[in-house]
């Protein structure tokens, strides 16, 4: 069963980017598509999106260009199972290059999302409430970033258990807490454009 959703999943990425692609759109023109100027590490859409049924929550942004980074930025993907005032788990975000290509999933330690912390075990079992079914920004791009979690969600709860194995043998030189240690962010990282 776990292989069936997983190819269901992979065939609705690639309809959601070849519909977009009909359009001469991509996940981002269509994620930015009511903004005006594109700023980095600001949230797009302004406000996040948020699925009040499923919990699932989402922003995309992007940090200053290095030259030679293939990655334009990352879409931050979170629960929040009690609901919008609740606490709020970071899953993993997803990287894509300037034409909206998924590139990687990383996890990242807990002082650059701020969430509310779980440890692996709980944090991947939320993994199969993301499902975001909201008409804005865009419906497609929703549901790209929902296939996404299905088609990699092997992988995804494996670079969460990660995380907690890479945040547990960090030593802060500071001897404060290793969650909190601004030298360690990537904590575990996947590659999709290989």
């Amino acid at each position: 069963m776990r292989r069936e959703a997983k190819s269901l999943a992979l065939r609705e990425i690639a309809f959601c980017e070849r519909v977009l692609a009909k359009a001469g759109l991509n996940v981002l023109l269509e994620t930015f598509r009511d903004a005006g100027e594109i700023k980095t590490w600001e949230h797009y859409p302004p406000g996040d999106v948020f699925d009040p049924a499923s919990g699932a929550q989402w922003y995309y942004h992007s940090h200053s260009a290095e030259e030679g980074a293939a990655e334009h930025g990352h879409f931050h993907c979170f629960l929040r199972p009690d609901g919008p005032d609740g606490a709020i788990h970071h899953l993993a975000a997803v990287g894509v290059d300037a034409y909206g290509r998924a590139l990687r999933l990383f996890t990242v330690n807990q002082w650059v999302v701020a969430d509310d912390w779980l440890d692996a075990a709980q944090t991947a079992a939320l993994l199969t409430r993301f499902d975001v079914q909201m008409p804005r920004p865009s419906y497609l791009v929703n549901r790209w970033l929902t296939a996404i979690f299905t088609a990699y969600e092997e992988e995804i709860a494996a670079l969460i258990y990660e995380r907690d194995r890479v945040i547990a043998a960090h030593r802060p030189v500071d001897g404060g807490s290793a969650r909190e240690d601004r030298a360690l962010e990537v904590t575990s990282e996947f590659r999709l454009d290989t």
